[in-house]
């Protein structure tokens, strides 16, 4: 019997995703729904407050167009956050205007059992799916719709911590000092990882990304248990549910344990930072398959051209590989949305 193959994807990410060379790469901007730009500042106004815009599928959704109309980009991603997880996961989050999330803390065994199990997450995570939902029904034909989750050492943190901190000192210290605990704390954040994301692809996403912002503070044998291992337990579960979607990992500031990193853990992409080459990258780390990235996001605040000197040459470093051409980082409060558009035209056709 005849087994007809796969059709190709046509979607430019998709394509880029599958390993294809692309005359002109797909652009996305990570946080390109953001508070650069002016509708989302009233669209946020209108929610009341950022977790009210997370969980309200109608204003999550449309904060998530914005850009999309605006600028045309490749690919839509979900508007959320990586703190929901936690919070589903019974510890208490709230922000702080100016200073960013907190979290209620868990740093001893009592408190992790005290968590809920990983399948307890879709009871408060269901508005994000829904999100998803009105995303697949108004996105452009041609515009790939991207999920997300942190990645487990990266939430880890968060919930040790209850902040962001310089290095995210606690969780170091707690890995180091109660190795179990922090590893059943990775594992819960996993399973649940895995149990949200399923449900995101579910809902219509069509890629999802793992972002691992704080995965350059581990060192040795602990980027392999807490940054590797995790992704690829997540990669692996989510490849055996639906076969055929593609995972971006971000590995944020990993160096050089962004060479071999999709290798060893299954991702069809590894988004990089700014703090890396392009050439290098392009040298180490595409032979492997796709890459994204690496613009510096200050190209967005101060513009000219250095800003398309630059992007050319990133353009040009990747050329000879699949590439999504990306940020190194999200883009800041105080970008111009003028040097947005002037990155896509240098990109497209400058």
């Amino acid at each position: 019997m005849t087994v007809n193959p796969a059709p190709r994807p046509t979607k430019t990410i998709l394509r880029a995703l599958a390993g294809e060379r692309l005359p002109t790469p797909p652009i996305w901007m990570m946080r390109q729904a953001g508070r650069y730009l002016p509708e989302y500042r009233a669209t946020r106004a209108q929610a009341g407050d950022f977790l009210s815009l997370c969980y309200t599928p109608d204003l999550a959704a449309e904060v998530t167009l914005q850009p999309i109309r605006r600028f045309g980009f490749d690919a839509a991603i979900l508007f959320a956050d990586i703190l929901l997880i936690p919070q589903a996961l019974g510890m208490d989050l709230w922000f702080v205007t100016g200073e960013g999330p907190r979290l209620s803390t868990v740093t001893t065994p009592a408190e992790l059992a005290a968590l809920k199990p990983a399948e307890a997450v879709h009871e408060t995570l269901a508005p994000v799916y829904e999100t998803l939902r009105i995303l697949s029904r108004e996105l452009p034909r041609e515009t790939t719709l991207i999920g997300f989750a942190g990645a487990p050492w990266t939430v880890a943190t968060y919930m040790v911590a209850g902040r962001g901190g310089l290095e995210q000192a606690p969780a170091h210290a707690l890995k180091d000092q109660d190795r179990a605990t922090f590893q059943g704390i990775i594992d819960l954040v996993t399973e649940a990882t895995i149990t949200y994301l399923s449900a995101q692809i579910e809902a219509g996403a069509e890629v999802v990304k793992l972002f691992d912002s704080w995965a350059g503070s581990l060192r040795g044998q602990d980027f392999d248990d807490f940054a590797l291992e995790p992704t690829r337990r997540i990669i692996a579960a989510l490849k055996q549910r639906h076969p055929d979607i593609p995972v971006i990992a971000f590995p944020r500031e990993a160096g050089e344990r962004y060479v071999g990193f999709a290798r060893a853990t299954g991702a069809d992409c590894v988004a990089l930072d700014n703090s890396v080459a392009a050439e290098w990258a392009a040298e180490h780390v595409q032979k492997d398959g796709c890459v994204q990235g690496n613009l510096a996001p200050g190209h967005m605040v101060t513009g000219g051209q250095a800003l398309v000197d630059e992007t050319r040459r990133i353009v040009a470093a990747f050329s000879n590989g699949p590439h999504i051409f990306n940020l190194g980082h999200g883009i800041t409060p105080d970008a111009d949305p003028d040097n947005v558009a002037l990155m896509i035209q240098t990109v497209r056709g400058g």
